[in-house]
């Protein structure tokens, strides 16, 4: 059985991300021509086609979209043997501050991961909106933070590590979006979502009301569920016994980030700043 050269797995990666073999030739430091050979070769030790060759970019095969969840997960385990062994024994206490949306999905993997490379390493999380989250981080009481942000905002805080778009989203079968004016629920003042949608919703001139508020998803969730209201919810959110609401009489929302903002630079904050970063890489 053939062994998968990292080397070769973090150039089909680059690839994969860049959409051509010139701008991947610039990530990895190598040059196209040495990079087409490698993802020949590749191809022949898997006996499948991994990119489909257009005129001015490349794309995954189905066969390419299989190995770049393996390769991501394989470079990914790589680096956590790598830091086991050589990264230096780091000591102390980390503070992280995130919303109880795509945040927290994310969480469980990175707590995991990041207390087998540094056992010796307390994070403390804090569960709050963003703008909570940034007046804590202000003041010195958190480390690093995971902000909402909507992508019309020009000069974003922090580092984009996730994007997708915010979808209307319901109970299954619901009825609720049915209503004049549109019952939504949405969070307090201050939240990207709910700034995103009510944009949405006066720039169409649809009617609306605000039905209900609350401080994180799982009010907004009780509400969808009772089907009282609709409300803006991540795609890779909606899930049953919701469902993503599709009509005419809804506009498009668009679509959100998620940026992390770090207090300074550290070996403890750079080290669980790599961790988050390559998770919402592994959600892409």
């Amino acid at each position: 059985m053939p062994l998968l050269d990292n080397e070769v797995l973090r150039t089909f990666v680059a690839i994969a991300e860049c959409g051509t073999f010139t701008a991947a030739a610039k990530v990895v430091h190598r040059t196209p021509s040495a990079l087409s050979m490698q993802i020949k070769q590749l191809e022949k030790i898997l006996g499948k086609s991994l990119f489909v060759r257009e005129p001015r970019q490349v794309r995954l095969t189905n066969d390419g979209e299989v190995l770049l969840a393996y390769s991501r997960r394989l470079l990914r385990l790589n680096q956590e043997a790598v830091e086991h062994f050589i990264a230096p024994a780091l000591e102390g206490k980390v503070g992280f501050g995130t919303s109880d949306d795509v945040g927290t999905r994310i969480l469980p993997e990175v707590l995991a991961q990041f207390a087998r490379s540094y056992p010796a390493v307390l994070v403390d999380v804090v569960v709050g909106s963003s703008k909570q989250n940034l007046t804590k981080l202000d003041a010195g009481e958190l480390d690093m933070v995971l902000v909402t942000v909507s992508e019309r905002v020009r000069g974003i805080r922090g580092e984009v590590v996730h994007e997708e778009p915010l979808v209307w989203a319901g109970k299954e079968g619901s009825s609720a979006y049915l209503n004049k004016p549109l019952p939504i629920a949405v969070a307090h003042e201050g939240c990207a979502w709910r700034q995103m949608t009510l944009l949405a919703l006066e720039n169409a001139g649809t009617p609306y009301r605000i039905a209900y508020t609350c401080e994180h998803c799982s009010g907004q969730e009780a509400a969808m569920i009772a089907d009282l209201a609709v409300a803006p919810f991540p795609l890779s959110l909606v899930r049953l016994p919701l469902k993503q609401i599709v009509s005419d009489d809804l506009p498009e929302i668009g679509r959100y980030q998620l940026a992390l903002v770090r207090r300074g630079s550290n070996p403890l904050n750079n080290a669980l700043a790599a961790h988050v970063k390559s998770a919402f890489q592994n959600l892409q």
